[in-house]
């Protein structure tokens, strides 16, 4: 007598990454939190910075010329980026909670707009930054 086959056992195992695509609304979804989570460790950096800066003269000065520099204008670029994608995907969200936008279709035209609107924000923050 053979034993039954369990159902789990036949399914197909893909896990070649190449091969797996994702929607654009899953990749917005993974992107809100990727950039949430990038959003609050910036927290720390930023207070730290502000902490710096407001501790003494010389603390300005030095926090002066630490922003001054290539890596940490591109880190303050990343972060207003990363914060701009979370506040327009965020947005979306809300938006799709009061019921609008909702369908497949529509949720993938939003994606791209919020997309779009970070493309643009992202330029104006590095306008900003350097």
């Amino acid at each position: 007598m053979s034993k039954p086959v369990k159902e789990r056992n036949l399914r197909p195992v893909n896990l070649d990454l190449q091969t797996i695509h994702f929607p654009i609304t899953a990749i917005a979804s993974i992107l809100h939190r990727v950039s949430g989570v990038i959003t609050f460790v910036a927290i720390g950096i930023l207070l730290w910075l502000l902490s710096v800066s407001i501790s003494s003269p010389e603390g300005f000065q030095y926090a002066s010329e630490l922003v001054g520099g290539f890596f940490v204008k591109f880190v303050l670029w990343g972060i207003l980026t990363a914060l701009s994608y979370h506040i327009v995907g965020g947005v979306r969200h809300l938006i799709m909670d009061l019921g609008y936008f909702e369908e497949l279709e529509s949720g993938k035209q939003t994606a791209k707009i919020s997309f779009a609107i970070t493309v643009v924000l992202s330029l104006l923050a590095g306008v900003m930054v350097w």
